[in-house]
């Protein structure tokens, strides 16, 4: 056994006992030579099976709810208004759509269904207009899906409310690390949506919050990124690669190769074992013939699209769950 091997066994045999991975072993993951991706891939695996049900994997959707003219200017989101892209332009949709949106995600063969708002906070108005939405689909419809929703920096009574009305779990990305945080986003502060998560944390709410790769990031702040959620124990992490949108300042930005974006994936597989890791923006462009590889490690992806961009087409997702031998998770929390 060379010295790559006994690395990769000895941080699996951290993970699998729980025990935090320190910043210098989070790094030598994301420096393994590529002739070990497989062997990398192998004990990652191994992880997801210690922590989660084996070879389940849960497909969730979203609805863009409310879209652009966004006052933050995140340099990689075609919302912005301070950039010029190609999108439709639209306040809060009615109750109706978000409802249909919901069984369109059902159509799909979604467990998990994400009502997401452009801006930085959602208003009174709308928080209200949402948790009405959401009581159409937990109550009257009845549904079968997990409603979450995505709508910027939520106060405690906003959050409250949503909980009141059937939702659990909140997404809220840091998006990267808190050194590389300024150089993508302005308008305001990586601090601002930490304390955020923190308030879901507080109200008893499901944490989701994930990342970008790709944007020019160094490995330190993918690192810093995946220990800030060990040590706030997010319950899910979705994993994005940057989708190149002509127009944003990041048109032109890096990405990931496909042994890169594994190397990451693994990495969060290893610093936050009790994670649910959900593959998601930028999957199809940037794992390319590695998907297979990507699904082994993590518990879900995004299917039907995504904010602003087609996704992949469900029956390829379809089709790798029955190449992998695995199954869509089915779960309805009350």
């Amino acid at each position: 056994m060379d010295r790559y091997e006994s690395f990769i066994i000895d941080v699996y045999e951290k993970a699998v006992r729980y025990e935090p991975l320190t910043r210098e072993e989070a790094l030598k993951i994301l420096k393994v030579p590529d002739d070990y991706v497989a062997f990398l891939v192998h004990f990652a695996q191994k992880v997801k099976k210690r922590f989660f049900p084996e070879n389940e994997v849960e497909f969730c959707s979203i609805i863009n709810a409310k879209s652009g003219a966004c006052s933050e200017d995140c340099k990689f989101c075609a919302q912005s208004r301070f950039y010029k892209t190609p999108i439709n332009i639209y306040s809060l949709v009615p109750k109706e759509e978000i409802v249909e949106g919901a069984q369109r995600g059902v159509e799909f063969g979604a467990n998990r269904y994400c009502v997401v708002l452009a801006g930085k906070q959602a208003t009174p108005d709308e928080v209200d207009r949402i948790a009405e939405a959401v009581r159409e689909i937990k109550e009257v419809e009845k549904i079968p899906i997990n409603v979450c929703v995505s709508a910027g920096t939520l106060d405690e009574e906003s959050l409250r409310k949503l909980k009141e009305a059937g939702v659990r779990r909140i997404n809220h990305n840091l998006e990267t690390s808190r050194n590389f945080f300024p150089r993508i986003v302005t308008t305001h502060s990586w601090e601002e949506r930490l304390e955020t998560i923190k308030r879901v944390k507080k109200v008893g709410l499901s944490t989701c919050s994930g990342g970008i790769f790709g944007m020019g990031e160094s490995d330190e702040d993918r690192v810093d990124l995946a220990l800030t959620y060990r040590e706030l124990e997010v319950d899910s992490i979705p994993l994005n690669f940057l989708m190149r949108i002509p127009g944003t300042p990041l048109e032109k930005a890096p990405g990931v190769t496909p042994f890169e974006a594994i190397k990451i994936i693994a990495m969060f597989r290893f610093t936050n074992p009790k994670a649910e890791l959900r593959l998601c923006g930028g999957r199809e462009q940037n794992l390319r013939d590695f998907h297979g590889m990507a699904a082994l490690m993590t518990n879900a992806m995004m299917v039907g699209g995504y904010l602003t961009r087609a996704g992949r087409d469900v029956k390829k997702d379809y089709q790798l769950l029955e190449d992998l031998g695995a199954k869509r998770k089915v779960e309805i929390l009350g």
